[in-house]
């Protein structure tokens, strides 16, 4: 699934990788990304909240993978190949045609939501081996969708992403009442104008593992950049949404040097749990 903080991972007998791509101009606008992933070794990972959900074929199943306010943990076989689409944060509930807050978080079967189109489309991906060909048979099924998202949510995530921001600010930026700002966006993302600023705040603070890796910054700076109160504000906030400790996930970052962005695993590729980062 998303971007790892582990972008490459090897051992004696396996190999890790994580690679993702661009959409199709045409599907830019529900699409964040496409990603192809190799597991290599079997090991539970932790997939850190975003706001986002994934479609995922893992060569048996077509899943959906939904993420809003708490990690996820899930268990990755050996050796096993995994393609994917991310749909953008505020366009999940009109691709799927079902308001997040009735969807599980978690990996729920696709089927259960799209029926004998995700069965016919799990056929197909079942009968190739090239993720190439995979990533565009998701694609295919996103784009036979022909959905709208709601501008004004997707302006709303964007604004959810300052260092600063209050909901009443927005809601009048939108021209809508604060109560049917946070009805749009439950219904569109799962998550009300504060919990959602906190999971972006916290994506952008993955964003700041390679300069606290290198040196190059301070958690106290990073914490004022990122409009938290203090340092120890910033410290919970990271052990809620990620079950470690800011500190912690900088040594993982220092461990394997290279941190792509935006992150949302903290081991490479697939949906993410994480043994070594307390």
């Amino acid at each position: 699934m998303g971007v790892p903080l582990r972008p490459l991972a090897v051992t004696a007998r396996t190999r890790s990788s994580y690679r993702e791509v661009a959409p199709p101009p045409a599907l830019a606008g529900v699409l964040a990304c496409g990603w192809h992933g190799n597991t290599g070794w079997a090991r539970p990972l932790r997939v850190l909240p975003d706001g986002c959900a994934d479609l995922v074929w893992d060569g048996e199943a077509l899943s959906l993978v939904v993420t809003v306010g708490a990690p996820l943990r899930l268990w990755i076989p050996a050796s096993s190949s995994r393609v994917g689409v991310r749909l953008r944060c505020g366009a999940a509930a009109a691709v799927l045609g079902t308001p997040m807050p009735e969807l599980p978080a978690g990996t729920t079967p696709l089927s259960d939501v799209w029926g004998a189109d995700a069965r016919r489309a799990a056929d197909t991906l079942a009968a190739t081996s090239d993720p190439e060909v995979q990533r565009g048979v998701l694609e295919g099924l996103v784009a036979r969708r022909g959905a709208t998202p709601d501008r004004r949510v997707l302006a709303a995530v964007r604004a959810l992403g300052r260092p600063v921001v209050r909901a009443g600010e927005i809601a009048d930026e939108l021209g809508v009442s604060e109560r049917a700002l946070r009805r749009h966006l439950v219904h569109a993302v799962g998550a009300g104008p504060k919990r959602l600023h906190r999971v972006r705040r916290f994506q952008r603070f993955l964003r700041r593992l390679e300069p606290l890796a290198a040196r190059r910054t301070s958690l106290a700076e990073v914490a004022t950049e990122l409009g938290y109160a203090d340092q120890s504000h910033l410290g919970r906030e990271c052990r809620r949404l990620s079950g470690s400790s800011p500190a912690a996930l900088v040594r993982v970052a220092e461990k394997f040097q290279t941190v792509p962005s935006p992150a949302r695993h903290d081991q490479p590729h697939v949906p993410s749990h994480d043994r070594g980062a307390r």
